[in-house]
């Protein structure tokens, strides 16, 4: 089913990735992790559907999404770019697979953080954050997604990685075999996996390497 909804309020998160919010239609719910297809309600955009995830919780009068913006084709996000508030997104019925199971470590890279944030944000409001660990990747430091909010959140328990700069304030370099060694207490837990898919592919074997159960490992199938 299609809802429009209009755009109430767009904010910058870094340099390229912006916060819309919109009108949350009646009746409308999803579990924090889940995703809906997303269109812009103007002429020649109606169909060109793209799958963002919701970040604000279920019980929020708004929905919200992070989104990056590709200003270098002329697609979807830098259509997004150029709408301002009172303009219209068309959004559907909900779906996704990445939804809390117990205690574990997310791992994500780049916009990939966007389904853990509403998690984790229920997760402290719940005061249910303890025992979980965020392992966040990105190719700058300029380029953490809601990086106060996350630290704010998780002090310690919030891993930075830099992959494609020196950072004085983070780990560099990729969330490989060596980091998960070093990084994880205990490969029983769940972990969440969100990001590029090779990224995602790489882990994936580096866990079962290291004795994670698959039945264990949530991520977008």
């Amino acid at each position: 089913m299609d809802y429009i909804v209009k755009i109430t309020d767009i904010e910058n998160v870094t340099h390229d990735v912006k916060r819309f919010r919109c009108e949350k239609p009646e009746n409308y719910h999803f579990v924090p992790g889940q995703a809906t297809e997303v269109s812009i309600n103007k002429v020649g955009w109606q169909e060109e559907r793209r799958p963002f995830t919701f970040t604000a919780l279920n019980d929020s009068p708004y929905l919200e999404f992070v989104i990056k913006i590709y200003k270098d084709h002329p697609g979807v996000t830098n259509e997004l770019n150029s709408l301002k508030p009172g303009d219209e997104l068309i959004v559907r019925d909900v779906w996704g697979a990445i939804e809390y199971k117990g205690p574990g470590y997310f791992i994500a890279g780049g916009a990939g953080i966007t389904p853990f944030i509403a998690i984790l944000r229920q997760l402290k409001k719940e005061n249910k954050l303890k025992g979980n660990k965020l392992f966040f990747s990105n190719k700058t430091d300029s380029d953490i997604i809601l990086h106060k909010e996350l630290s704010d959140m998780l002090n310690n328990n919030a891993v930075y990685t830099i992959t494609d700069e020196p950072s004085k304030a983070h780990h560099h370099g990729f969330i490989n075999e060596q980091f998960l060694k070093e990084h994880v207490d205990d490969f029983s837990k769940h972990f969440y996996l969100c990001g590029p898919p090779k990224m995602i592919e790489a882990i994936q074997q580096i866990l079962t390497k290291l004795g994670a159960s698959p039945d264990a490992v949530v991520f977008e199938k």
